[in-house]
């Protein structure tokens, strides 16, 4: 147990060190930019054309389509497989005489801008992206023109591909120009856009979006919402909204559009059905709608189901607790017998009558 654990330290430590030998000796080599698809010639330093070298790749043997004249290296039509540190040895004793590090990209084409004021009238932002990725390090040069005049565009300290730029005046009828250039080692492309603020403005969705059932009311749900927080002054620059809704079980969108009130009460919706709610802004007298809210789900109020009475009587409880056994008199002699005999018996006071009516019908 003691000799595995040891192996795998040894490995885990080697490892370590080859990697950290990597990054050091690449922080020393020189970084060659070269086009996607082309033929790559690299030189060994300054030794002379004619100079036997050995060429290595990130420590192994070159095995791309290449070829070697004397103290240079040239590669074959390449591609992202043929990025890497690439090292010089020069014969016969194998001593290092240098490092490239080649990475293979594309220069950038004309980047895609868009520019949007959701903070209006404070000022406005610009974005921009490649459509297609260069493989490299690309930068981006931003320039901000209005009224003959450069303004400042500082750039966002988490987007990386956004700037903002204040306004230097409200409702102002000079246009504003923006040119985004996408620059790398292996060329550049530009991008100009030109609009005027008021085509601009855009806020962002409502915020806090709630919707909730009104008791007693089955076909009735209360909605609120929140002004966007990125919309610096709702008091000057007052915000209209559209409310849309509908059930799950439809595809068909129910639209309400509002002043500025940030509620209202849907009036309209189908008892006992969950709705999907929505709400959009846009400022009352320019710019275009907000996107979409985050959506909301709410059902209205569902009545408690009233238990109904029974008219059926119920019947009384039979007394099952065995009773007394009766005393066991025996029974009389004028009933049923006792045994279950078939003839009856005359008293003695039966015949005696039976025997006086006898003597008076004869005297």
């Amino acid at each position: 147990m003691a000799n595995t654990v040891t192996s795998l330290c040894c490995v885990v430590l080697a490892a370590v060190a080859v990697a950290y030998a990597q990054r050091r000796s690449q922080t020393g080599a020189s970084i060659q930019y070269e086009r996607m698809g082309g033929d790559v010639t690299m030189q060994c330093g300054s030794l002379d054309s004619e100079a036997s070298v050995t060429w290595k790749v990130n420590g192994t043997d070159v095995k791309a389509r290449h070829r070697e004249e004397g103290s240079r290296l040239i590669l074959m039509e390449v591609d992202l497989s043929n990025n890497g540190l690439y090292t010089c040895f020069q014969n016969p004793n194998g001593e290092r005489r240098d490092q490239i590090n080649l990475r293979i990209g594309t220069s950038p084409r004309e980047p895609t801008v868009m520019c949007r004021s959701n903070t209006y009238p404070k000022g406005f932002y610009c974005s921009w992206h490649l459509q297609h990725p260069t493989s490299i390090p690309t930068d981006f040069d931003v320039n901000v023109q209005h009224n003959q005049k450069s303004l400042e565009a500082t750039r966002d300290a988490v987007h990386k591909n956004r700037c903002h730029v204040k306004f230097l005046e409200v409702f102002s009828s000079y246009p504003y120009r923006v040119n985004v250039t996408a620059l790398n080692a292996l060329g550049s492309a530009s991008t100009a856009i030109t609009f005027e603020e008021f085509n601009i403005v855009k806020p962002d969705p409502p915020e806090k979006v709630v919707a909730t059932p009104i008791p007693n009311n089955v076909r009735r749900l209360e909605v609120t919402w929140n002004s966007p927080s990125t919309w610096p002054d709702v008091e000057s620059f007052p915000l209209k909204y559209f409310l849309r809704y509908r059930p799950l079980i439809r595809d068909q969108w129910q639209h309400v559009e509002l002043s500025d009130s940030t509620a209202h009460t849907i009036t309209d919706a189908y008892a006992g059905k969950e709705y999907i709610i929505q709400v959009a802004a846009k400022d009352m007298e320019i710019g275009t709608w907000s996107d979409w809210s985050v959506a909301v789900h709410a059902t209205p109020w569902i009545d408690e189901p009233k238990q109904i009475p029974s008219t059926t009587e119920q019947e009384p409880l039979l007394d099952t607790t065995p009773s007394a056994a009766p005393p066991s008199a025996e029974p009389h002699r004028a009933g049923v017998p006792v045994g279950g005999a078939s003839s009856t018996l005359l008293s003695p006071l039966l015949w005696y009558s039976c025997y006086l009516l006898l003597g008076a019908l004869i005297w």
